[in-house]
């Protein structure tokens, strides 16, 4: 986006609209026509009852309506997780190193692989008979029978981490790296620590950047559907929304429901995304960088 505003501020005015239109055009064709179809079709009932039958029906339905705080008891932890566990790794890394070259490349790689790999894998190493349950047994760090790290809760959550985690590092290194060391520097030789450079320095700095990445985690997260149902229990404590998005249009055939529950999903995340980017405005909202160098 920001290449696209660059070559527009470099063409001739007369030239400008040539780019402007088509750009607007994708945009319109890629987001808001569909969005404007799903909002339209949602108040068309399959059977009638009226615009708003849809939606009474998602708010009364017992096997509808929870499914949106199913869904938050996922995301929302994986969010905390995987944004927390990124702000001391991104610390450690953010002098470039090697170490700091390949670790990167590393968390790459679960990027690429995408959910349905990930949880494939996990099926393979977390499973009763992988060769993690296997181990904690060998060592008698568990004594049940059976140790159950898939078709679970804790099963999605995982992979929620692990396919969430690098996204969220990689993001937030580049918040950290883009601070000016200088202004640490400078509290140091006032007679800050470490944790108070950290409090009082680089944590207001961050936090605008740590809410885009946690918004972006967890609009990732809420999203999760592969993971719920090869990791979960999908007619169980794992029925995410996005779960009986599908039954609806792909075993009722009802797509009018589909969308209704899908913009539902969408409001959710609206909901939590704006309250996370208010809450940001009670920190520290200047510039994060002064030239390093």
């Amino acid at each position: 986006m920001s290449t696209l505003v660059s070559t527009l501020a470099r063409q001739p005015r007369d030239a400008r609209g040539w780019l402007v239109t088509p750009a607007l055009g994708f945009i319109a064709a890629l987001f808001l026509y569909p969005f404007a179809y799903g909002l339209v079709l949602s108040f068309k009932p399959m059977n009638g009852g009226g615009m708003l039958a849809n939606y009474v029906q998602f708010f009364t339905d017992l096997s509808l309506w929870p499914t949106v705080f199913v869904t938050l008891k996922l995301a929302v932890p994986a969010t905390v997780i995987n944004v927390g566990l990124s702000i001391p790794v991104a610390f450690a890394l953010r002098r470039s190193s090697p170490w700091q070259k390949f670790a990167t490349t590393l968390l790459v790689i679960p990027v690429t692989l995408g959910t349905v790999l990930i949880a494939d894998g996990m099926l393979s190493y977390f499973g009763p008979n992988g060769w993690f349950p296997q181990a904690l047994h060998a060592v008698h760090l568990y004594t049940s029978e059976e140790i159950r790290l898939t078709h679970n809760y804790w099963g999605v959550l995982i992979s929620l981490i692990v396919s969430g985690f690098p996204f969220a590092f990689l993001l937030t290194l580049s918040y950290v790296t883009g601070i000016d060391p200088t202004l640490a520097r400078a509290a140091s030789t006032l007679g800050a620590g470490p944790w108070q450079q950290f409090r009082l320095i680089y944590l207001p700095l961050l936090v605008p950047g740590l809410t885009m990445a946690a918004c972006l985690s967890f609009v990732q997260a809420y999203s999760v559907f592969p993971s719920a149902v090869l990791l979960g229990a999908p007619a169980g404590p794992t029925r995410v929304i996005s779960i009986a998005a599908a039954e609806a249009a792909f075993e009722s055939y009802d797509y009018s429901l589909a969308s209704t529950i899908a913009i539902v999903m969408g409001f959710v995340q609206l909901v939590v995304v704006a309250a996370m980017l208010a809450a940001r405005r009670m920190f520290y909202a200047g510039p994060v960088s002064g030239g390093k160098g």
